[in-house]
């Protein structure tokens, strides 16, 4: 059945579109119905390849369960690599982190049945563009986290990190105590003075190391868990009549 086009369809922006998939709970039947599809799939597969094992020779067996092993391994490999392209944060704005956090235990983590390996690259995209926009609270927390430990492991990046922050204290003081707003051009080379101090505060002193450490470990965490944790449904404020 063919549908005439419509113009008022070009009208709806995908900001918009995307939000009442959201609100509509169609995201997460999106995403049950395609793991559904695959493992209907795959055991369709295994089966029609048991049955076709018990009349062919034990060679043919045997190279037709480990070729059919190595096929499904890539397929994994591939769909997980996919997950190193995806920008997660192209679909993410500001309002996703003036909500409230999810709960850690039933929100965030779940239970075992919250997660299951994307099917595709489609839907591992589809999950981490998703999760982000819902987890995304809990994933800043994670790196504050991540950071915290890092300069708990490395005293002098911690050491540089209070020192730069003094020193734009002690910057604020002098400001306020002589006026420097009076003075722009003076002002200006004061900036100019911390600015170079703090660049090698942060540099001789490792915090970069400890930031760039924090940010691996939690976009590593971040992509890994967005990608595999299922989309549930969110649950929504009651709205009073």
């Amino acid at each position: 059945m063919a549908f005439s086009p419509n113009p008022l369809s070009l009208s709806v922006p995908d900001p918009a579109f995307e939000s009442w998939l959201r609100d509509s709970g169609y995201l997460e039947l999106l995403d049950h119905r395609t793991s559904a599809a695959a493992a209907a799939a795959s055991s369709s597969a295994s089966v029609s390849s048991s049955a076709a094992a018990t009349s062919a020779a034990s060679d043919d067996v045997v190279s037709s369960i480990t070729g059919g092993f190595f096929a499904s391994l890539l397929s994994r490999l591939v769909t997980v690599s996919s997950l190193l392209t995806i920008n997660p944060f192209s679909k993410l704005s500001a309002d996703d982190f003036s909500g409230d956090t999810p709960p850690w235990t039933t929100g965030f983590f779940g239970n075992c049945d919250s997660y299951s390996f994307p099917s595709s690259s489609q839907q591992a995209r589809m999950r981490v563009h998703e999760n982000i926009k819902r987890f995304a609270r809990n994933y800043a927390t994670l790196f504050i986290v991540f950071f915290a430990c890092a300069l708990y492991q490395m005293p002098l990046a911690l050491v540089g990190l209070l020192a730069s922050l003094a020193l734009w204290e002690l910057f604020k003081y002098c400001s306020d105590r002589w006026k420097f707003d009076r003075h722009p051009s003076m002002r200006k080379f004061s900036i100019g003075i911390g600015q170079c101090v703090t660049a090698v505060l942060l540099t001789f002193l490792n915090v970069q190391m400890a930031l760039f450490s924090a940010l691996a470990i939690s976009y590593s965490v971040m992509i890994l868990h967005a990608g595999f944790r299922k989309l549930t449904p969110s649950k929504k404020p009651s709205r009073g009549r």
